[in-house]
């Protein structure tokens, strides 16, 4: 079976895949040769997530985005913070979505080089190691986007 993840980030559906197995064969805008920029403008994340089910894509610039966060929380003490994901899932017009979070706080400088985006930032709760310093395997236990995964893998009772 074929699933189309709504994304042009191909670390996102490199992890999502490792999370799959071979169950399914994932594919990603890229796959299917579309690099339309859709913007995010629901008021929530569950409705950014139906848009990019229903199509969208989007790429941002990960090292000056940490840059700023890391900038802005410069001196604060209180760093926590929380990834939080929705998937959105499509079929048969029927629209379903499944929530992950991930709690923790954000680191005072990058820690690692493994995994994506903010991962060199975020070291998750109960944890001294951020993302980026976790094998892929690690991080696929604890992860927001591995909590939503495991729900609507529930939902498709696999």
């Amino acid at each position: 079976m074929e699933l189309l993840f709504a994304t042009g980030n191909d670390n996102k559906t490199r992890e999502i895949s490792q999370m799959l197995g071979e169950k399914f064969k994932l594919l990603s805008l890229n796959d299917i040769q579309c690099f339309e920029e859709i913007p995010e403008t629901s008021g929530s994340i569950e409705g950014n997530a139906i848009q990019k089910a229903l199509y969208a894509g989007d790429q941002k610039d990960p090292e000056a985005n940490m840059a700023k966060v890391l900038s802005e929380l410069n001196n604060n003490s209180d760093r926590i913070a929380r990834f939080r994901t929705v998937i959105a899932y499509v079929n048969a017009g029927d629209i379903l979505t499944f929530e992950g979070v991930c709690e923790g706080n954000i680191a005072t400088e990058k820690m690692g080089e493994k995994g994506f985006g903010y991962d060199p930032i975020f070291i998750p709760e109960n944890e001294k190691r951020s993302f980026a310093q976790m094998s892929s395997e690690e991080k696929n236990q604890i992860s927001h986007r591995a909590r939503a995964f495991k729900k609507f893998m529930k939902h498709l009772k696999l």
